[in-house]
């Protein structure tokens, strides 16, 4: 399997890294968020831009200026642009085309370093997606969130190949589990999905019963985890420095 570097970052070696979401309504609040993870074990920063008020409405510059403002706080550290739509448990809803459009310009800007793509958008976007954003040096998480069940195992793991086949660098998939077997289906398709693919996997099962998947990907393949700094944008998600010590324990314990 092919690792992929962001800035100082090797996903897919090593303990799961931890990506933490910032979900800041106004500018105040992502800045507000951004200074907090700068003291919590954040390998990664997601800003999850669908929670922003009016973010619909808001013009592309002011969304970019917003954007350049939350780089500068975090330095270093790489930034995931994800929009999540409501249908795969997002803030807001939004057409393909704005969507598209709207990731475009954020590939172009040069201040992202990862883009977080919805598979269910259809191949052409998604591809279209991929090629924009590599020719711009950003890399690609194809993903998938189904908030109201686990789907079987094969559909787990036909999803990922998807993903892969597309040209993304990294895939995706979260689900909902209605069982203690849901979460074992999960992991199971996983690392099934790792032992062949070319690109690595963040996997997890959603909820308190999911719990497990988030703290031991590094057993079944998945290569990063979401961790807290205050409120979360999933459910089931860890305060980042308890989700760290967790990780290092399961490490040790090999």
């Amino acid at each position: 399997m092919k690792t992929v570097t962001v800035r100082n970052v090797e996903i897919g070696a090593g303990m799961p890294k931890i990506c933490v979401p910032i979900v800041g309504e106004t500018r105040e609040e992502i800045l507000s968020q951004a200074r907090a993870i700068r003291d919590l074990p954040a390998d990664l920063v997601e800003w999850r831009v669908d929670f922003l008020n009016n973010v619909s409405s808001l013009s592309l510059l002011t969304v970019l200026t917003f954007l350049s403002e939350l780089r500068n706080e975090l330095g270093d550290t790489p930034l995931l642009f994800t929009f999540r739509t409501k249908r795969e448990g997002g803030e807001k809803s939004i057409s393909p085309q704005a969507y598209e459009e709207l990731y475009k310009s954020i590939i172009a800007s040069g201040l992202v370093d990862l883009i977080d793509v919805e598979l269910f958008l259809g191949r052409d976007i998604v591809s279209r997606l991929v090629e924009r954003a590599h020719e711009h040096g950003v890399a690609v998480i194809a993903s998938n969130h189904d908030f109201k069940k686990t789907p079987p195992k094969e559909d787990i793991i036909d999803r990922l190949d998807d993903m892969q086949e597309l040209g993304a660098d990294i895939a995706k998939i979260a689900v909902m589990p209605e069982s203690p077997n849901d979460v074992e289906v999960l992991m199971d398709a996983t690392a099934t999905f790792s032992k062949y693919a070319a690109v690595p996997a963040i996997a997890m099962s959603m909820g308190e019963l999911g719990l497990t998947s988030r703290t031991t990907g590094e057993r079944f393949g998945s290569a990063v985890t979401f961790g807290t700094a205050g409120k979360a944008s999933a459910p089931g998600q860890l305060p980042a420095a308890e989700l760290k010590a967790i990780l290092e324990t399961v490490h040790a314990e090999g």
